[in-house]
């Protein structure tokens, strides 16, 4: 530990992604899209005028908010965006929870939420899933700081239904209700058209899952007026410019592509079926899923042990090691041939 370091620095874990290999593997760990972006991605990346990279972007990012404002058929005053979701989530902490009291979560839900808890002395909450492995909103409640939850969850692949977050927000009325929407393409409910009658709710999602640019780097939220300006306070006490030129300009030419993007999600959600039943015939069990992957576990092997023998023989896929995961493995949904090639090397070692 280094001498330098302040004494909050010395208290955290930080988050650890994915691994991001140097070696040619099929890559199942960290749920990319398979498929490449929008053609007029490429497009837009061909003739973007390097000269305007001289100069600042639009801090207020008007383009980029404009097309998801009408993506989504909000106000442009209700949305947000940022260098990532990541980003959003981290501003979403810091400007709406905290008060000195809990933050409510589900106790396997997307690990960065306690790493953002750490960073900013906000207590947690870990509430525990049901018991066929789907968030419980029930257990949700207005006694703490705030609620947050993905859905679909991370890594369980469960998502609730419009209706069923709108009987959520029946109840919680008095703090932020943040919900994480980074797969909710892939078979979920966007619960965005409740902002409108819900001005504690918050609604964030990325343009890295469903849309194809992880690389890019830009997420988004949600709101009311009232949760938005808080955020917009705090990115503009940290930092101006989050979105640059080159990474708006891509991101409106992939919201204006609709026929790519339901073509791509379509061409994940059937093969995140078919790769299902694969599976179970070769005797896993897998959670039903809503997102671009699948936590699956088998009875009969250990899954660290298969981590390792398909990583060895050229499939990457993700671990967990932790009490409640150790037996899981979270698999995201390739191409169809990487999913043949995933299901020929497990029928080899689950024989």
């Amino acid at each position: 530990m280094s001498q330098f370091w302040s004494a909050a620095v010395h208290e955290l874990t930080p988050y650890v992604p994915g691994e991001q290999p140097r070696e040619r593997l099929i890559k199942l760990n960290t749920n990319e899209n398979p498929y490449p972006p929008a053609p007029g991605v490429e497009a837009a990346l061909r003739e973007f005028p390097t000269d305007r990279l001289r100069l600042y972007p639009d801090p207020e990012s008007s383009a980029l908010r404009h097309a998801l404002a009408e993506e989504f058929g909000v106000d442009l005053g209700e949305v947000f965006v940022g260098n990532g979701s990541d980003e959003v989530l981290a501003l979403a902490f810091q400007a709406f929870f905290c008060h000195g009291q809990p933050l409510q979560m589900p106790a396997i839900t997307y690990s960065f939420y306690p790493v953002y808890c750490r960073l900013y002395g906000i207590e947690r909450q870990g509430l525990a899933l049901d018991e066929q492995w789907r968030v419980d909103l029930n257990a949700f409640d207005d006694s703490g700081s705030g609620v947050i939850f993905a859905n679909p969850n991370a890594p369980t692949a469960h998502g609730h239904s419009r209706a069923e977050i709108a009987s959520l927000l029946k109840r919680v009325t008095h703090r932020v209700v943040l919900i994480d929407e980074a797969y909710v393409d892939f078979g979920g409910e966007s619960a965005i058209p409740l902002v409108a009658d819900h001005a504690n709710l918050l609604v964030t999602g990325t343009f890295s899952k469903s849309r194809s640019l992880a690389g890019l780097r830009v997420g988004y939220a949600v709101g009311s007026r009232e949760l938005i300006e808080g955020l917009e306070r705090v990115k503009d006490s940290f930092n101006s410019y989050p979105i640059d030129s080159l990474a708006s300009a891509l991101a409106i030419a992939s919201l204006e592509d609709r026929e790519h993007f339901d073509a791509c999600r379509e061409r994940v959600i059937t093969t995140r079926e078919r790769t299902t039943r694969r599976l179970s015939d070769l005797g896993f069990q897998v959670l039903p899923s809503q997102a671009n992957f699948l936590l699956t576990s088998h009875p009969e092997h250990d899954a660290a042990q298969l981590f390792v023998a398909l990583r060895e023989r050229g499939i990457l896929v993700r671990h967990f090691n932790t009490d409640a995961l150790r037996n899981f493995l979270r698999i995201s949904i390739g191409t169809d041939g990487e999913m043949d090639s995933l299901i020929e090397v497990l029928g080899g070692l689950c024989r």
